[in-house]
């Protein structure tokens, strides 16, 4: 059967199925494919919280969407343009979401009466006319799966749970994907069960020779690969570009990095990669609660190393008296806050920007540390060497605001030279410092960056004091003189507000634009993406993005004052919003959103719309 190749210059993809249906390693597989042919990608995992929701219920749906194109994208989409349905349940769950005309892969061997129930069908929408307006394409999945296995050795239990892999090899002809990287990693995910490869490849190679011979599918689409910078390319998610960021800065450093870290997520996936890396000095250490592993990070920083410890919202409120602990002792110490819905346990699955007052203020006494946010996955990686190299250099915590959007999220990631990332050598303190070249003054700062010295411990003649009582000004023994403890006091404040940061850029294409919309962290994507969008259609529209909130660029103040209007979108109450009116007086327009997922591109683009209408 000759089949029609039809070109397209994007496509948005949805698997979603039960939680014990493969979607994520569906999705994982079809994105790694779609990387290798070049395309740029954006990804968004959606998954529940629960360990294992009941079977075939809507709390239990797992998905993962996958937007490629051959251009430059900056969301995983706002829309699936394909919605693979493995049960009736993740119909439902995702249905609302999808355009009218969209294309439903709809597994119908799952669309039982019982199954149906479960999610409140009266009956099959596979047989009435409620999805009359989608193209809908029934496939017996896991039948045909079990059929194409039959003459393997694998019990009927594993040849149904193959099921997603005949998807995925469905999937992978339609779109025409490579796929031998997919089979060579079923044979390594599989290694010690060789019944488990050949069933696997096997439901993989049906699927694709199902799309092949079937008259159901009559067109076969490609998407080109996206002009891209020259160089080597890999797909990475947040959290693994910023364990690699964290491996570059202990290399670039020459110190051993030490994380401390208790398994929380979304955050965990830190730990279980930096464990991997030994071999570049690294030493992770899984604690018995987040206290456990906030202290031994700032004493592994005490001892010479970089301190490290992950988290997410619930375990910086547990970790903040060791930070504030740290910011008396003036000590390097990086803790990242893979955010999370809250409050209190919240949504741990989903994504949400409420941490930012927390790391701004969320500490007892005045103790003020650097904060910084990256704006996509890769970007995870550079954020994470600059958060070191504050710490390193001004002898400070810092907070690094990921979110989790952003840390399972995944894109292009061009592999840098390792020569141009910045040189993050450190001084420790070697000899007395104090006049009369026998006293060692732990507190003597350097009059450039206000740090003071890092002793290691056993260093002969810097023996000091250390703890969490106020220190006098040099010598660094107990005070309780009240002007001694206001200069200590205004001195922290003063190290973190004077470090210098690149000024904040502004896109303002045209140079006429009167609103200006200012964003922070994972909302990058969603207003790039929308601003873009009102330009092509002849609207004029600047767009900024804070990577530093504390210190904030000099030049804020500057930019926000030349603009009729400043709108901040944020996945929370309004929290910079907040910030941005009381330190520079500018009434902030604040759009919020607090659902657990990340923003739409068109969402924004009616709402800035409406602003620019109004000005």
């Amino acid at each position: 059967m000759t089949k029609q190749i039809r070109q397209l210059d994007r496509v948005v993809i949805r698997f979603a199925g039960d939680s014990g249906d493969g979607m994520q390693l569906t999705g994982d597989r079809f994105t790694s494919e779609t990387a290798q042919l070049g395309n740029d990608i954006s990804t968004l995992p959606n998954f529940p919280a629960e360990i294992r929701a009941p079977a075939g219920t809507l709390p239990g749906v797992s998905s993962f969407q996958v937007h490629f194109a051959d251009y430059d994208i900056l969301t995983p989409g706002d829309a699936p343009n394909v919605l693979v349905a493995m049960n009736p349940a993740a119909l439902k769950a995702n249905l609302a979401d999808l355009p009218r005309g969209a294309d439903i892969i709809v597994n119908t061997d799952e669309f039982t009466k019982r199954n149906l129930a479960k999610v409140g069908y009266q009956a099959s929408p596979l047989d009435d006319d409620s999805l009359a307006g989608y193209v809908v394409h029934p496939v017996a999945l896991t039948s045909m799966t079990v059929g194409a296995l039959a003459e393997l050795q694998v019990s009927k239990k594993d040849a149904e749970r193959s099921k997603n892999m005949f998807a995925l090899g469905l999937l992978s002809w339609m779109y025409s994907r490579p796929y031998e990287s997919t089979l060579r990693f079923l044979e390594r995910k599989f290694a010690a069960r060789p019944e488990l490869v050949a069933a696997n490849v096997a439901a993989f190679r049906a699927g694709w020779n199902f799309g092949e011979t079937t008259e159901d599918f009559a067109v076969r689409y490609e998407v080109k690969p996206a002009k891209m910078k020259p160089g080597t390319y890999r797909n990475i998610t947040g959290n693994a570009a910023l364990s690699l960021g964290l491996v570059a800065a202990g290399v670039r450093s020459g110190l051993p990095v030490f994380l401390g870290a208790y398994p929380i997520t979304p955050a965990s996936d830190i730990l279980h990669e930096l464990s991997k890396h030994k071999r570049f000095g690294v030493l992770t250490m899984q604690a018995e609660d987040e206290i456990a592993a906030v202290g031994a990070a700032l004493g592994a920083s005490y001892g010479g190393s970089l301190g490290v410890t992950t988290t997410s919202g619930p375990g910086v409120a547990l970790k903040s008296e060791t930070i504030s602990l740290a910011v008396a002792l003036e000590l390097p110490l990086v803790i990242v806050d893979v955010q999370r819905a809250g409050p209190s346990t919240g949504m741990p699955t989903k994504t949400e920007q409420a941490d930012l007052n927390m790391a701004l203020y969320g500490r007892h006494g005045e103790a003020p540390i650097a904060v910084i946010a990256p704006r996509s996955p890769s970007d995870c990686f550079f954020a994470a060497i600059e958060a070191a190299r504050i710490a390193l250099t001004y002898r400070t915590p810092v907070i690094l605001l990921s979110d989790n959007y952003v840390a399972n999220g995944s894109e292009p990631w061009l592999l840098p030279d390792v020569e141009s990332l910045p040189d993050l050598r450190v001084e420790f303190a070697s000899e007395p410092n104090g006049e009369d070249g026998t006293t060692f003054l732990p507190y003597l700062r350097d009059p450039e960056t206000l740090a003071r010295p890092w002793a290691i411990p056993g260093t002969a003649g810097l023996e000091h004091r250390i703890g969490g009582l106020e220190k006098a000004d040099k010598t660094g023994d107990i005070s309780y003189d009240p002007a001694n403890h206001d200069f200590m006091v205004r001195t922290r404040a003063a190290r973190i507000e004077t470090i210098p940061v690149p000024d904040l850029e502004v896109e303002d294409p045209d140079g006429d634009a009167r609103v200006l919309v200012l964003g922070w962290g994972s909302t990058y994507g969603p207003i790039g993406a929308a601003c873009r969008a009102l330009r092509q259609r002849g609207l004029s529209i600047a767009q900024a993005h804070l990577r530093h909130l504390a210190p904030m660029p000099a030049n804020v103040a500057e930019v926000l004052r030349s603009y009729d209007r400043v709108v901040i979108p944020e996945m929370n109450l309004g929290q910079l919003a907040h910030v941005i009116r009381a330190r520079y007086l500018v009434d902030a327009i604040s759009y919020n959103q607090v659902r657990g997922l990340p923003f739409t591109a068109s969402e924004l683009e009616t709402t800035l719309e409406e602003v620019l209408k109004n000005v």
